[in-house]
């Protein structure tokens, strides 16, 4: 194989290896392509709050559904239908707010934004659940 077809092989597995790097420091994002990736990993972190927190906040009403009577038991089904109904509606709440950079590289970056920021209150309300005021 020639060695210009080799060196241009190495240059294309390069371009689609290198914005692949994780970025050291967030605050150092500068490209769209680099605040889509700290983005991504803001919101996998608020993800994983979130499932802490429903875990969480379904021992909590499970534990109130043990000391209720059987009739008025159904705090652990009632937020199970609750979750299920918000992760649609997240969803298409932020895919909404992505239209105002429809088709272009900030709508990837805005609709994760929009993710974590509705991810948070969320988790933020199950945790009332398990500690009521």
């Amino acid at each position: 194989m020639p060695r210009r077809i080799l060196l241009a092989q190495f240059a294309i597995l390069a371009v689609f290896w290198l914005p692949t790097a994780a970025l050291a420091d967030c605050s150092e994002a500068v490209t769209t392509f680099d605040m889509r990736q700290c983005a991504a990993e803001d919101y996998a972190r608020a993800d994983a709050e979130l499932n802490t927190a429903y875990k969480a906040a379904q021992l909590a009403m499970k534990q109130l559904d043990a000391d209720l009577p059987q009739d008025l038991k159904g705090a652990s089904q009632a937020l199970l239908t609750a979750q299920r109904a918000w992760i649609p509606f997240r969803d298409a709440a932020c895919t909404a707010e992505g239209f105002q950079f429809r088709g272009g590289t900030f709508e990837p970056l805005m609709v994760l934004t929009c993710k974590t920021h509705l991810t948070r209150q969320r988790s933020a309300q199950l945790e009332q659940l398990i500690e009521p005021n």
